[in-house]
Protein backbone atom coordinates (compact mmCIF):
# COMPACT_ATOMS: atom_id res chain seq x y z
CA UNK A 1 0.00 0.00 0.00
CA UNK A 2 1.27 3.71 -1.03
CA UNK A 3 0.37 7.03 1.00
CA UNK A 4 -0.39 9.71 -1.27
CA UNK A 5 -0.41 13.02 0.19
CA UNK A 6 -1.86 16.30 -1.50
CA UNK A 7 -0.89 19.61 0.83
CA UNK A 8 -3.01 22.41 0.90
CA UNK A 9 -5.50 23.98 3.07
CA UNK A 10 -8.52 23.60 4.05
CA UNK A 11 -11.84 25.57 3.08
CA UNK A 12 -13.66 26.94 -0.14
CA UNK A 13 -11.48 30.24 -0.14
CA UNK A 14 -8.56 28.24 -0.64
CA UNK A 15 -9.37 26.14 -3.19
CA UNK A 16 -7.92 27.84 -5.89
CA UNK A 17 -4.61 29.14 -4.00
CA UNK A 18 -1.77 27.95 -5.64
CA UNK A 19 -0.69 26.51 -2.34
CA UNK A 20 -3.32 23.90 -2.73
CA UNK A 21 -2.29 22.51 -5.86
CA UNK A 22 -1.35 19.30 -3.94
CA UNK A 23 -4.98 19.16 -2.97
CA UNK A 24 -6.09 19.77 -6.94
CA UNK A 25 -3.37 16.81 -7.91
CA UNK A 26 -5.02 14.01 -5.49
CA UNK A 27 -8.77 15.40 -6.65
CA UNK A 28 -7.78 14.75 -9.88
CA UNK A 29 -6.25 11.40 -9.66
CA UNK A 30 -8.97 10.27 -7.46
CA UNK A 31 -11.45 11.10 -9.55
CA UNK A 32 -9.90 9.64 -12.66
CA UNK A 33 -9.09 6.79 -11.51
CA UNK A 34 -12.60 6.08 -9.49
CA UNK A 35 -11.19 6.50 -6.13
CA UNK A 36 -13.65 5.40 -2.89
CA UNK A 37 -16.07 8.11 -1.37
CA UNK A 38 -14.52 10.78 1.07
CA UNK A 39 -13.92 9.41 4.46
CA UNK A 40 -12.72 11.35 7.67
CA UNK A 41 -9.56 9.89 9.31
CA UNK A 42 -6.42 11.11 10.23
CA UNK A 43 -7.45 14.31 10.74
CA UNK A 44 -7.83 14.97 6.94
CA UNK A 45 -9.80 13.29 4.35
CA UNK A 46 -8.86 10.30 2.82
CA UNK A 47 -10.29 8.16 -0.31
CA UNK A 48 -8.94 4.33 -1.57
CA UNK A 49 -8.38 2.79 -4.99
CA UNK A 50 -6.00 1.11 -7.10
CA UNK A 51 -3.20 2.58 -9.66
CA UNK A 52 -2.67 -0.46 -11.99
CA UNK A 53 -2.12 -3.26 -9.50
CA UNK A 54 -0.85 -0.88 -6.61
CA UNK A 55 -3.60 -0.03 -3.30
CA UNK A 56 -2.81 3.93 -2.71
CA UNK A 57 -4.79 5.76 0.29
CA UNK A 58 -4.83 9.36 -1.04
CA UNK A 59 -5.18 11.56 2.18
CA UNK A 60 -5.64 15.45 2.28
CA UNK A 61 -4.40 17.09 6.05
CA UNK A 62 -7.61 18.90 7.57
CA UNK A 63 -5.35 20.63 9.94
CA UNK A 64 -4.02 23.15 8.01
CA UNK A 65 -0.37 23.58 6.03
CA UNK A 66 1.86 23.98 8.89
CA UNK A 67 0.36 21.04 10.28
CA UNK A 68 0.64 18.68 8.02
CA UNK A 69 3.03 16.28 9.08
CA UNK A 70 0.03 14.90 12.09
CA UNK A 71 -2.72 14.14 9.69
CA UNK A 72 0.08 12.12 7.86
CA UNK A 73 2.08 10.49 10.51
CA UNK A 74 -1.41 9.00 11.87
CA UNK A 75 -2.16 7.30 8.38
CA UNK A 76 1.61 6.15 8.15
CA UNK A 77 1.07 4.80 11.95
CA UNK A 78 -2.33 2.86 11.47
CA UNK A 79 -1.53 1.13 8.02
CA UNK A 80 2.66 0.33 9.40
CA UNK A 81 3.99 1.53 6.47
CA UNK A 82 7.37 3.46 6.33
CA UNK A 83 8.14 6.55 5.05
CA UNK A 84 9.21 4.65 1.49
CA UNK A 85 5.48 4.43 1.07
CA UNK A 86 5.00 8.15 1.60
CA UNK A 87 4.44 10.62 -1.92
CA UNK A 88 4.03 13.99 -1.32
CA UNK A 89 2.45 16.28 -3.79
CA UNK A 90 3.28 20.14 -3.06
CA UNK A 91 3.46 23.45 -4.46
CA UNK A 92 7.22 24.74 -5.80
CA UNK A 93 8.34 28.38 -5.93
CA UNK A 94 11.06 27.21 -7.42
CA UNK A 95 9.62 25.64 -10.31
CA UNK A 96 8.73 27.35 -13.88
CA UNK A 97 4.10 26.97 -13.54
CA UNK A 98 3.21 24.06 -14.67
CA UNK A 99 6.29 21.96 -14.82
CA UNK A 100 6.54 19.39 -12.72
CA UNK A 101 9.58 17.30 -11.26
CA UNK A 102 9.78 13.87 -8.77
CA UNK A 103 12.22 14.06 -6.26
CA UNK A 104 13.04 11.65 -3.15
CA UNK A 105 14.19 13.49 0.14
CA UNK A 106 15.69 16.89 -0.46
CA UNK A 107 15.46 20.72 1.45
CA UNK A 108 12.13 22.47 2.77
CA UNK A 109 12.97 25.77 0.46
CA UNK A 110 10.40 27.54 2.89
CA UNK A 111 7.13 24.74 2.29
CA UNK A 112 5.73 24.82 5.83
CA UNK A 113 4.06 21.64 4.84
CA UNK A 114 6.78 19.70 3.85
CA UNK A 115 8.62 21.18 7.27
CA UNK A 116 5.84 19.75 9.28
CA UNK A 117 6.35 16.22 7.33
CA UNK A 118 9.74 16.16 7.57
CA UNK A 119 9.59 17.13 11.78
CA UNK A 120 7.59 13.99 12.35
CA UNK A 121 9.13 12.02 9.96
CA UNK A 122 12.30 13.08 8.43
CA UNK A 123 12.77 14.17 5.23
CA UNK A 124 13.72 11.47 2.88
CA UNK A 125 10.55 10.98 0.96
CA UNK A 126 9.36 11.15 -2.51
CA UNK A 127 7.83 14.24 -3.27
CA UNK A 128 6.02 15.50 -6.94
CA UNK A 129 6.77 19.42 -7.01
CA UNK A 130 4.43 21.16 -8.70
CA UNK A 131 5.50 24.49 -10.25
CA UNK A 132 4.02 28.01 -9.41
CA UNK A 133 6.94 29.89 -10.12
CA UNK A 134 8.73 32.59 -7.86
CA UNK A 135 6.87 36.34 -8.36
CA UNK A 136 10.22 37.80 -8.52
CA UNK A 137 10.95 39.39 -5.46
CA UNK A 138 10.75 37.68 -2.05
CA UNK A 139 8.25 40.49 -0.92
CA UNK A 140 5.71 39.29 -2.90
CA UNK A 141 6.32 35.85 -2.21
CA UNK A 142 3.10 35.19 -0.04
CA UNK A 143 0.75 36.98 -2.05
CA UNK A 144 1.64 34.88 -4.60
CA UNK A 145 1.76 30.98 -2.93
CA UNK A 146 -1.39 32.36 -1.01
CA UNK A 147 -2.93 33.79 -4.10
CA UNK A 148 -5.46 32.07 -6.59
CA UNK A 149 -4.36 30.91 -10.04
CA UNK A 150 -5.23 33.46 -12.77
CA UNK A 151 -7.76 33.34 -15.02
CA UNK A 152 -5.29 32.16 -18.15
CA UNK A 153 -3.87 29.86 -15.71
CA UNK A 154 -6.88 27.69 -15.66
CA UNK A 155 -6.72 25.62 -18.90
CA UNK A 156 -3.08 25.05 -17.68
CA UNK A 157 -3.16 23.68 -14.96
CA UNK A 158 -6.23 21.80 -15.83
CA UNK A 159 -4.03 20.08 -19.02
CA UNK A 160 -1.53 19.30 -16.04
CA UNK A 161 -3.82 17.82 -13.43
CA UNK A 162 -5.11 15.81 -16.26
CA UNK A 163 -1.79 14.46 -17.34
CA UNK A 164 -0.58 13.30 -13.56
CA UNK A 165 -3.97 11.84 -13.05
CA UNK A 166 -3.89 9.82 -16.40
CA UNK A 167 0.17 8.96 -15.58
CA UNK A 168 -0.49 8.31 -11.87
CA UNK A 169 -0.20 4.50 -12.13
CA UNK A 170 3.45 4.76 -13.85
CA UNK A 171 4.09 6.88 -10.71
CA UNK A 172 2.46 3.87 -8.19
CA UNK A 173 4.68 1.41 -10.13
CA UNK A 174 7.83 2.86 -9.56
CA UNK A 175 8.85 4.74 -12.37
CA UNK A 176 9.45 8.57 -11.82
CA UNK A 177 11.42 9.10 -14.40
CA UNK A 178 9.04 7.76 -17.30
CA UNK A 179 6.03 8.97 -15.05
CA UNK A 180 7.95 12.84 -15.59
CA UNK A 181 8.31 12.18 -19.19
CA UNK A 182 4.64 11.23 -19.90
CA UNK A 183 3.51 14.22 -18.22
CA UNK A 184 5.52 16.40 -20.05
CA UNK A 185 4.67 14.65 -23.69
CA UNK A 186 0.61 14.60 -22.41
CA UNK A 187 1.24 18.31 -21.71
CA UNK A 188 2.82 18.80 -25.62
CA UNK A 189 0.23 17.29 -27.76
Amino acid sequence: MQLWVGLGNPGAQYAMHRHNVGFMAVDAIAGVHDFSPVAKKFQGWVREGRLGNQKVLLLKPATFMNESGRSVAEALRFYKLGVEALTVFHDELDLAPMKLKVRMGGGLAGHNGLRSIDQHLGPEFRRIRIGIGHPGHKDRVTGHVLGNYAKSEIDPLSDLLGAVAAEAPTLAAGDDVRFMNDVALRLQS
